[in-house]
C-alpha cells in the first residue's frame, strides 16, 4: 500500500506453422482500416513451433504435439506500430496433477521459459512472428514457469514431469527434502496479463503471487510489486489481501492509463479471502498502482456468474476499461466432443468506469467498518467476500459500496460463433476496432487424472491461437 524504494464458425482452418521473420514493410502508420479490410470474420491462426512430439495421447494412444503457440494469456498492441501487437504466455505446458509428492502440475517442459511474442497483421491478413523476448531476472538469466515458493505466493503446486516423477533441484539424484528438494522458483511467473510502454519496457502480471513485474525490452527484469511486504525485490507493495488470491487465479488482466502513470489490474475470480470457503461468488476486485508514489486505490467488479474468470483488462481512458469476462465452456464440446457443447457459452467484452465504483482505500473508517493487516476492508469483522457470501450485494450496498457499473460491448459467442474455452487477450486497435486473442494452453489438454493429451476444439480441429478483429464501439463515453 505504500512506497518502499523509489523507482461465425468452427475453426477448420490448419494452423500456420514456423515463426516469421521481421516484416519489410513500413506499416507504421496504417489505418486499422485497412489492417481489417482483408481480415477474416473467421480469424487468423498465429504462428507456432513445436516443442516436443513423443508423449502418447491419452485419448487417441498416438504422439500428440505440445506446441508453442501458447501465445494467448495476454495482449497488447504495440505503441509504435498499429499493425503490430505483443502476445504473452504463461508458465509453460501444464495439467493438474496429483502424485506422490502431492497435488501439483505437470510439466512437460519443465525449463520452458515464459516469454513475449511481437507480431504483425500483413496486408494480405496473415499474422507473422516478428521476434520473442525471454523473461529474465535481474542478473540475465532465464527465469522458469515454476512455482514460487511458499513466503512469496506458493500454494503448494508441486511441479512434476510428464511421467509423473518429481521436478527436482537435481533430476540424475533421489529426492531428499534437505539435499535434493522440488525445484520451484521464486522469479518464475504465470503471466496472464502485460502492457506495453513507449520506452519499450513491459509490466507482466501473474497468477502466482499476483506479482507484477517490470521487464526492459530485452526481458530482463527492473522492477516488481506483489503483496509481500518483506519481498526485498519490490518497489512498492500491494494490499495484503491480494495474496489470498486463489491459487491459479490470481492477477489475469492487467492495463495502464493512457498517460503511462497508473497501473490497473483484476483479478481472475473470487479470492480465498479469508479462506477458499467463499470461492463460489462473483465478487472480484481491482486495484490501481500509481507509479510515481506507490498510492493505491481498489474496487469491486460484479460477474455474471459465480466463478467467471475476468481474463483481461485494456485501458480506453484514465478510468474506462474493457473488461473480458468469460466462463470456461467449449461452444462446440471441445476435448468431451459434441455432446458436451455449450451454446450458451460466455465470452463477452464490457465497459467499466471506475468512478462508478466505490474506491475501497479511501473510505473512512469507524463503526463496523475497519482495515484488517491481512483481509483489507472488513465490516463487523467479515470480509467483503464474506458479507455478500450471507447477505448478497445489498449487504455492501448497506454501507455505501457499490460495484463499478458495466455495459456489453462485445458478445464473441453471438458475434463469431467463438469456439475455444479460453478468451484471453484484448487489444484496442483504435475507436471502432478491437483484437480478440485466445489461449490455446500450448494445444494440450489433459485427462480427470491428470494424463496429457492433444487439445480439441472438436473431433477434427486442434486448439490454437487465433486472432480475431472485430468491429466494437470504444470511443470514450
Amino acid at each position: 500500500m505504500f512506497k518502499k524504494t523509489l523507482l461465425a464458425s468452427v475453426v477448420s482452418a490448419a494452423l500456420l506453422s514456423g515463426c516469421g521473420g521481421d516484416s519489410s514493410s513500413n506499416s507504421a502508420a496504417t489505418s486499422s482500416a485497412s489492417l481489417a479490410d482483408n481480415f477474416p470474420a473467421q480469424g487468423v491462426a498465429l504462428p507456432y513451433t513445436v516443442l516436443r512430439s513423443d508423449l502418447i495421447d491419452a485419448n487417441t494412444q498416438q504422439p500428440f504435439e505440445v506446441r508453442n503457440g501458447g501465445y494467448g494469456s495476454s495482449m497488447t498492441g504495440d505503441p509504435a506500430n498499429k499493425r503490430r501487437f505483443y502476445a504473452l504466455t504463461d508458465r509453460g505446458p501444464n495439467a493438474t496433477f496429483t502424485g506422490n509428492y502431492g497435488k501439483g502440475k505437470k510439466f512437460p517442459t519443465p525449463d520452458y521459459t515464459p516469454r513475449i511474442g511481437h507480431f504483425e497483421v500483413t496486408d494480405e491478413g496473415k499474422v507473422v512472428l516478428l521476434d520473442t523476448i525471454l523473461l529474465k531476472r535481474p542478473d540475465g538469466t532465464l527465469i522458469t514457469g515454476l512455482p514460487n515458493s511458499s513466503a512469496l505466493g506458493g500454494t503448494g503446486e508441486t511441479p512434476y514431469n510428464a511421467d509423473g516423477s518429481p521436478v527436482l533441484e537435481d533430476p540424475a539424484q533421489p529426492y531428499d527434502a534437505d539435499t535434493n528438494p522440488l525445484r520451484l522458483d521464486d522469479y518464475g511467473l504465470d503471466g496472464e496479463g502485460m502492457v506495453a510502454l513507449s520506452d519499450g519496457t513491459f509490466w507482466v502480471s501473474d497468477e502466482y503471487g499476483p506479482h507484477i513485474v517490470h521487464f526492459d525490452a530485452d526481458g530482463k527484469e527492473i522492477g516488481r510489486i506483489n503483496p509481500f511486504a518483506g519481498d526485498s525485490r519490490d518497489d512498492y507493495t500491494l494490499p495484503a489481501e491480494f495474496a489470498n488470491r486463489r491459487a491459479n487465479r490470481g492477477m489475469e488482466g492487467l492495463a495502464i492509463t493512457p498517460d503511462e502513470k497508473t497501473l490497473v489490474g483484476i483479478m481472475q475470480s473470487t479470492m480465498d479471502n479469508p479462506d477458499k470457503g467463499v470461492r463460489d461468488l462473483n465478487l472480484t476486485r481491482i486495484v490501481t498502482i500509481n507509479l510515481d508514489d506507490g498510492s493505491i486505490g481498489q474496487y469491486l467488479y460484479k460477474q455474471e456468474k459465480n466463478q467467471n474468470s475476468n481474463s483481461e483488462l485494456a485501458a480506453l481512458s484514465a478510468t474506462q476499461f474493457l473488461v473480458l469476462e468469460r466462463d470456461g465452456s467449449f461452444l462446440y464440446g471441445g476435448p468431451d466432443g459434441a455432446a458436451a457443447a455449450k451454446p450458451a457459452a460466455q465470452k463477452t467484452v464490457y465497459r467499466i468506469d471506475l468512478s462508478t465504483g466505490t474506491n475501497l482505500e479511501t473510505l473512512a473508517t469507524g463503526g463496523d467498518l475497519s482495515q484488517d493487516a491481512d483481509l483489507g476492508l472488513t465490516i463487523a469483522g467479515k470480509t467483503l467476500e464474506e458479507v455478500v457470501q450471507a447477505d448478497g450485494w445489498a449487504g455492501l450496498a448497506a454501507h455505501n459500496i457499490v460495484p463499478v457499473e458495466k455495459h456489453l460491448v462485445v458478445d464473441m459467442v453471438a458475434q463469431v460463433s467463438y469456439p475455444h474455452d479460453k478468451m484471453e487477450g484484448l487489444w484496442v486497435i483504435d475507436s471502432k476496432t478491437l483484437g480478440v486473442l485466445n489461449d490455446d494452453d500450448f494445444a494440450t489438454w489433459s485427462t480427470a487424472s491428470g494424463e496429457l493429451e492433444q487439445k480439441m476444439l472438436d473431433s477434427n480441429t486442434i486448439d490454437g491461437n487465433r486472432l480475431y478483429i472485430v468491429p466494437a464501439d470504444l470511443s470514450v463515453k
